[in-house]
């Protein structure tokens, strides 16, 4: 018997069934043929995200229809003819209505927003308008070439003669970025699994390049702060002057701050584009492009344009923790020469203080000198009082006077006074000895 049941019950993580329900968060939905789809996206923060989901709320009970759930990140809902698929991730909320009402002909009706077809206005900035038409094998391939700009036109197959997918990622004169996905061997799963990946790479390809107007934006700054510290590395090699040196470590922290403040502006944004930019790559992995006669690839088109726009991105970053590692830097070996200065003046002064001891020490030898010969001399005076006073009295040998009485005690004052002075000098060195030890 390996363990006894004592009736204990497992404890679930609390993250368990959220960990496990995020693989299927967003399943992809079959799709008929003929059908015309239409993909927005909108740049949501916390506040438009909270009033977005009220508002498909209010959309799904207006159409009699439920709601998403208070923690759901994706619904699809059935209005009618229209097919709405509602996705809501980090710093965008995404639309995507379908229809196989007059899908036959594609872009034919190429903006449902202004006949009236569709009627919403969600919370947010409208960041991606995808207009994608998908139609059977029976549609010839160049016929759908037609309908876009053969500069950039993009035509690709995917899986193993699945499907053919076409775009120019141009804008079209009603703001939609055009996609066509004509089916030759794809299942209803397979069509809604390749539509989706086809909106994914736009979406995140759009999100992933908002990274480039922010670079653009700050190069110039971080030009002018780059020439701003050149401008102090030189001045700090050219001179030594305090004064000027505490106003070039004043201007250093300010280009400190000022660096800070914009890898703070810049941070999440760059990262996100490096983010959006690896999953646009994941997402053209799985598309299995293969090459279409003389047609340009998706990978071929975004690694001509797409790309160097990444690393734009990633050089301004990089460009930014290179200049905030300089003024670190520079900023060490300001303080490291504030530091040696200091020292130098700290040595100065240490030396000025132990000059000052020693004639300090010397005068303290001059009035200990003075001091005996003055306790010599009251001493004497004293003795010459006493002298008097035993004249008077007789007590003194004949023929000597109080005044040779006072002259023989000097030596016996000089003797006490030395005596005692020895005494002062002994305890004060002992003394000296203990605050010392402790």
């Amino acid at each position: 018997m390996v363990g006894a049941d004592d009736g204990a019950q497992w404890v679930d993580h609390e993250w368990r069934d959220a960990v496990l329900a995020e693989l299927h968060a967003r399943p992809f939905l079959p799709l008929k043929v003929p059908r015309r789809i239409y993909h927005f996206a909108f740049a949501t923060n916390h506040q438009e995200a909270a009033a977005d989901r009220a508002a498909v709320e209010q959309l799904a009970w207006s159409q009699g229809a439920n709601g998403p759930a208070p923690d759901a990140k994706f619904h699809y809902f059935i209005f009618g003819q229209w097919r709405l698929r509602w996705e809501q991730h980090t710093e965008f909320t995404t639309y995507t209505w379908s229809t196989a009402l007059d899908a036959a002909a594609p872009f034919s009706h190429p903006d449902p927003l202004a006949t009236g077809e569709i009627s919403f206005r969600p919370p947010g900035r409208v960041i991606v308008k995808s207009h994608l038409c998908v139609v059977d094998r029976d549609r010839p391939l160049e016929e759908l070439a037609g309908v876009f700009n053969s500069q950039s036109l993009c035509v690709i197959g995917v899986g193993k003669e699945c499907a053919n997918v076409l775009t120019d990622f141009a804008v079209d004169p009603y703001g939609f970025t055009r996609f066509a996905i004509r089916t030759l061997h794809a299942s209803t799963l397979e069509a809604g699994r390749l539509a989706q990946r086809v909106l994914e790479v736009e979406t995140y390809r759009t999100m992933a390049l908002l990274g480039l107007p922010l670079a653009r934006e700050v190069s110039p700054q971080l030009r002018a702060m780059e020439q701003d510290l050149s401008a102090i590395t030189q001045a700090l090699s050219a001179g030594h002057d305090p004064r000027a040196n505490q106003d070039l470590l004043r201007r250093l922290s300010d280009l400190l701050a000022r660096s800070e403040a914009l890898s703070t502006r810049t941070g999440f944004r760059f990262g996100a584009s490096r983010a959006y930019n690896a999953l646009v790559k994941n997402r053209l992995e799985l598309l299995q492009e293969a090459k279409e006669g003389q047609y340009v690839t998706f990978s071929n088109f975004l690694s001509a344009r797409f790309d160097p726009a990444i690393e734009t991105c990633n050089a301004v970053e990089a460009r930014q923790i290179r200049f905030s590692s300089d003024v670190g830097r520079v900023t060490n070996l300001m303080r490291t020469g504030a530091t040696l200065d200091m020292e130098r003046q700290n040595g100065a002064l240490l030396d000025d203080m132990v000059r000052r001891t020693r004639l300090q020490m010397r005068l303290n030898r001059m009035v200990q000198g003075i001091s005996m010969a003055g306790l010599a001399y009251y001493l004497v005076g004293l003795f010459a009082y006493f002298a008097k006073d035993l004249k008077e009295l007789g007590l003194l040998p004949a023929g000597m006077s109080a005044e040779k009485a006072a002259a023989l005690a000097l030596p016996v004052s000089l003797l006490i006074a030395w005596a005692y002075m020895a005494r002062v000098r002994f305890l004060s060195s002992r003394a000296a000895k203990e605050e010392r030890v402790e």
